[in-house]
This record gives C-alpha cells, structure tokens and sequence, in this order.
C-alpha cells in the first residue's frame, strides 16, 4: 500500500504515518513442485459491493451449512484454530477437499460426486444468491477475491466470489470455479503463493467421469448457466480448474493489491481542512483566553490584594471593585457536583478507552497489525482494553476522591462492571438475534465464556487494584477553598444552555472525524479491507485536540456567566460528538444500506447505538480532563485568601 497520489512536497513531514507499513507477521511457507496448497473454506457472507445494490442481509452461514451442497472433505471438515478477535468478527475457517498441487495446473476437475439438493434447500440457495451473498475462501492465509478496477483504473482484488449471478431476473448458481494461483519463486525448487483469483461461473450439465480416486470431470457449456428448481429435487455438480502463474510479486507485498489507500487525495484535503480548523481553534483559545484569563487575573490579584492591605483610597475606580464573571466563582467552582459518583466512573471508563483506542491505531499504523493474522485487531483490542483497566480503576478513583466522595464500595464495584457490563449485555442480546436466524455469525457460547473469563479473572482484578491505588494517595489541596454556600446561578442564554452548547460543541469533533467515519462504514459494507490507519491516526489526533480545545471554551463561557457546574458540562459538550454519530449512523443506513428484514435493521441500530455511547464515553473524557486542568490553571493564579 502505497499513497502514490499524495504531492510530496505537501505535508511532507506526515508521510510516513500515513505509509502505515505492515510486518507480515506470519512465517513465509515454501512449497516444492507437487506440494499440496491447503485451500481452506470460510462462512458465506452477504456483499455490500456498490455493484450489487440490491436489499441486504446482515447474516453470514457457514460454508458447510446442509443447504449449500458444498463437497466436505470425505474425513469431514475440520475446524481450523482461529484467534479470539476472528471468531468475534464471525469467521469460520474449515478444510475443504480441493486438491491444489503447486505448478500443477488442472483442466477441469469434479470437487466430490454428484449432489442432489432439495427443492427447500434450492429455495434457500436462491434467496442467498438474489441478496449478493459471497462465498469466501483462503489460500496459505490470502483471502481468494475477484479482480476489479478503480476509477482510476488501478487493479485491487476484493475478498470473496459470487454464490451465484441474476440473468433475467432468475437466480443461479455458481457451481464451477476456474482457481489462479500466483507463485513466486524464493530459490531453486521452492516457491510461495502470493495471488489467488478465482472466476465463478453457472455451468450445466457438468458431471464427473472418473471413479474412485479419479475426478475428472465434463465442466459442462460456460454460457448455460444452472438453474434450481424449487419444485423438484436436483442435481449439482461442482468442479473446477487450477492455473498455476509465475509472479514477480513478493511474499511481503502480496497483501498490496487488497489494501489500497481509497481516495488519498480526499483524505488530505480533508485532513488538512480539519487540521486548519483544529490550529485555528487552538489558537483562539491560547491567545484570547490566554490575553483575557490575564488580564482578569492581575486586575483581580491588584483587588485582592488592596482589599487585605485595607486601602480603599488609592484611586481603584468602581468598575474593578465590582468585577463579575468566571472569578466570582472561585468559592464554588471546585464545589464536587451531582451524581459524582457517575461522572467519576465514566470518566475512568472513558480513559480506559481512550488509552485503548490509542494504542490500537497506534500499533496498526506503524505496521504490527498484519491482516495476514486474521482477527489480530480485534484481539489487540480485547488485550489492551484488558490491560488498561488497571488505568481506568485508577482514573475513576482519583476523579472521585477529588470529588470528595463517600461510596468508596460502589465505585470499586462498578467501575469494572457498569460500562463493560452495559456493553456485553447489549452485545448479548444482539448475538441471540443473530443465533435465532442459524447465523454462523453468532458468537459460540464458549467464546462468551472465554470473554466473560478475561473480564472476571483478569480486567476486574487490574481495575480494584488501579482504584485502590488511587484511594491510597493523598489528595492534592484545590487551588481555592470551596464556600459552605453555593451562591446562586444566574439563568443561562442562547448556547450556554446545556443542550444548545452540547450541540454546539460536539459537531466539531465529528466533523473532525466524518470522513473517516465514512470510509471506515463503506469498507465494513462494501466487502474491503479497511488499512488506512495512517489516516485514522491523524484523525483521531484531530478528535483529541478538537474536543479538548472546544470543551475548554465552552466551560470559560461558563464560568463567565457565572455559572460553576461545570463538571457535568464539560463531559456532556464533548461527548455530544457521540450524538452526531449516531444520527450520521441513521442517514447511511437511509442512503447506502437497505436491509432484507427487520432483524438486520434491529442489528444495525443497537451496534450503531453501542458504538455511539463508547464515543460519548471516550470523547467526554477528554473534554473533561482537558477542563480539569484548565480550571485549575486558571483558579490557581489567583491569589485569594
């Protein structure tokens, strides 16, 4: 993967991030002439292709699901050991009883004898192939696809192959596959693959002409396709041929041709509006807070300090002595605010994530999330949220205690469980969905023992010990003592009102963020491999810095109307980011994705709704922490008594 498109001299010094280089990360196989290529199957998938625009399904089926009458192997098929994060992500990786023999090429080929299918079963394949679904398989770790061109007339591949084609309106299936295989030789009599294409196509009256050991086959007429018939019971036959291609593609590029940068130049443009608006955002916030928060601090130090001397003749005019604003409410604002004992543990929750996501952009940006080991970037995630929750308990814990808070109990307990337990809980739900519909989509029970496992016996114990960590420490002293009277607030206008400013703000990190959001959503439906981390890392950098910077102005307006609940404020405008996720959420779904039934609308809303309120959680965060240090910047200059 290459941004061959970026103008060097433009943001040259973020070249490399956006490389995104990768480590192959699995060891090289080498094959000798005759050696057998184990060909592995995966589930069948429904495809968001932009080329098949027809009403999806949301439900994947494994590939030896009884109503395919695919060939198993004849010892039958044997499951191959997959990694937590591929199996949450729905693959189901078995053997299969294709014979590819490295440099031998194969005419015409039957895969087992003749299959007879049902016509229910017939009624199935049919629904399949009307909604686009794509039969997946894997040759020594590559996804075996299809090749296609871009607008711009460079060649990807793209994971999967087509159950079968529609031709006047009458559905039918795939049943002979001409399998290319590209080889590249590494030395004398050693060889590796590092291409796999295949082209289906719908033959009848193919059938097998050798017996026993002998699968030679007649692959039928190519422009007769094979029709099933839902009435009858019938007859399948499923053959293919092997071509063997010499390549000058090496092992460690093979991976190239499926992770191309879509629309680079979209990217940096976008990026680097966004990183303008970010610069100028910033800037206004250090110059004319920094200008302001000055002034005000030294006209109010020079008060302060004539009213401790007792000179009250010395010239000070009125204005000073009766100033108003962010300063009045000195007494108040460290005053810890409702339902402390939610915002602390959201907070720690929030850090979690935010350390997590960080990490995980991070190390796929630079390249040690290979695609080679299927399900790696799920795991990392699992690993390192695991990890991390030591960071969390102990964020929640100092948040708390800052707060001044009393159910110590509670917090220990909940902040291991609340936000992971709202999050497996909706997970759970959404998984029974997808088990009621035989979907091998639906995570195995085992599975969800194993995370609930890792959740107990390892992410709670980190996360107690994190919080009393930071119950044990002493806590720092404010910069200013809080009055045993909470003053009175005066009303608040126009967007300093909490749902205009959470509005307000928080359109400014999605925006930040929309068109990754974007191409992040097309690749999970359009059958692609999302790789463009470098661009993602510069995103996510420009959500950090927008939240941040947008939080803290919002909050000095705050403080300016005299208004010192700024806690909650601060975590709600940013997080409101979250709102506009969801409904962004909601016009793809309106203009890009139409589904074949209302289970697979029920799975896209509630995967849209969790995905929304970890971005509220994560974004809130980081308006909040930023806030915090910016009001104790600004109070601890003051010099009061």
């Amino acid at each position: 993967m290459r941004a061959s498109t970026i103008n060097p001299r433009v943001l040259l010094a973020l070249l490399p991030l956006t490389s995104a280089f990768y480590l192959p990360g699995i060891t090289p196989t080498n094959y000798s002439p005759g050696d057998l290529v184990p060909l592995h199957v995966n589930h069948v998938t429904p495809s968001f292709s932009a080329r098949s625009p027809n009403t999806k399904s949301v439900f994947s089926f494994q590939y030896y699901h009884h109503s395919f009458g695919f060939c198993p192997p004849e010892a039958g098929p044997e499951d191959v050991s997959e990694s937590l994060g591929s199996i949450l992500f729905g693959d189901r990786i078995q053997t299969s009883p294709f014979q590819l023999r490295m440099l031998e090429d194969e005419g015409c080929r039957a895969v087992c004898d003749e299959v007879q299918m049902e016509g229910r079963d017939a009624k199935f394949v049919n629904r399949r192939i009307m909604l686009d679904y794509n039969i997946n398989w894997l040759v020594d770790g590559l996804p075996v696809g299809q090749r296609f061109e871009t607008s711009d007339g460079k060649e990807v591949y793209e994971p999967g192959f087509a159950l079968g084609r529609v031709v006047d309106g009458r559905p039918q299936v795939h049943n002979h596959y001409d399998i290319m295989v590209d080889y590249h030789q590494v030395r004398k009599e050693e060889y590796r693959v590092v291409g796999i294409l295949v082209n289906p196509s719908s033959r009848a009256g193919s059938k097998r002409l050798g017996e026993e050991d002998d699968f030679s086959a007649d692959c039928g007429r190519e422009g007769v396709g094979l029709e099933l018939s839902i009435a009858d019971s019938n007859r399948i036959t499923w053959t293919y041929s092997v071509t063997w291609r010499s390549s000058s593609v090496s092992f460690a590029t093979r991976w190239d041709k499926y992770l191309r940068v879509y629309d680079a130049e979209v990217h940096w443009i976008w990026l680097t509006a966004n990183a303008i608006v970010m610069v100028l955002l910033v800037v206004m916030v250090a110059t004319a807070l920094g200008r302001t928060l000055k002034k005000d601090i030294q006209r109010y130090n020079k008060l302060n300090q004539i009213e401790l001397d007792d000179l009250h003749g010395t010239g000070i005019d009125d204005g000073v002595q009766e100033d108003s604003g962010w300063k009045l409410v000195h007494g108040d604002v460290f005053r810890p605010p409702k339902q402390s004992l939610l915002l602390a543990l959201l907070v720690g929750n929030g850090a979690q994530l935010f350390t997590m996501v960080g990490f995980t952009i991070g190390f796929a940006a630079i390249g040690f999330l290979s695609p080679s080991n299927r399900g790696s970037l799920a795991s990392v995630m699992i690993l390192l949220y695991t990890v991390f929750a030591f960071l969390g308990g102990y964020t929640s814990s100092r948040v708390y205690k800052l707060f001044r808070g009393q159910a110590w109990k509670a917090l220990f307990i909940l902040t291991p469980s609340l936000i992971p337990g709202i999050v497996f809980a909706t997970f759970f739900l959404l998984n029974l969905l997808v088990w009621a519909r035989q979907s091998s989509g639906a995570v195995p029970f085992t599975t969800m023992l194993v995370i609930v496992g890792i959740w107990f016996l390892i992410s709670v114990p980190l996360s107690l010990a994190g919080s009393w960590l930071g119950f044990r420490q002493p806590l720092p002293d404010p910069p200013v003592k809080t009055n045993q009277i909470p003053r009175q607030i005066p009303p608040a206008q126009g967007y300093l009102r909490p749902l205009p400013s959470v509005l307000v703000v928080g359109i400014l990190p999605f925006a930040a963020s929309f068109l990754e959001l974007y191409f992040i959503m097309s690749s999970l439906w359009s059958s692609r491999i999302y790789y463009m981390f470098g661009f993602l890392f510069l995103c996510y950098g420009l959500v950090v810095v927008t939240s941040a910077a947008a939080s803290i102005l919002i909050v000095y307006f705050i403080l300016g109307n005299e208004d010192y609940r700024w806690q909650w404020r601060a975590f709600a405008a940013s997080g409101g980011s979250g709102v506009y996720v969801f409904l962004y959420c909601l016009v793809y779904w309106a203009r890009r994705v139409s589904f074949s039934s209302w289970t697979g609308g029920v799975l896209y809303l509630g995967y849209s709704a969790l995905l929304a309120g970890l971005w509220f959680v994560l974004s809130g965060t980081v308006g909040f922490m930023a806030c915090w240090a910016f009001v104790h910047r600004i109070y601890g200059s003051l010099k009061v008594d």
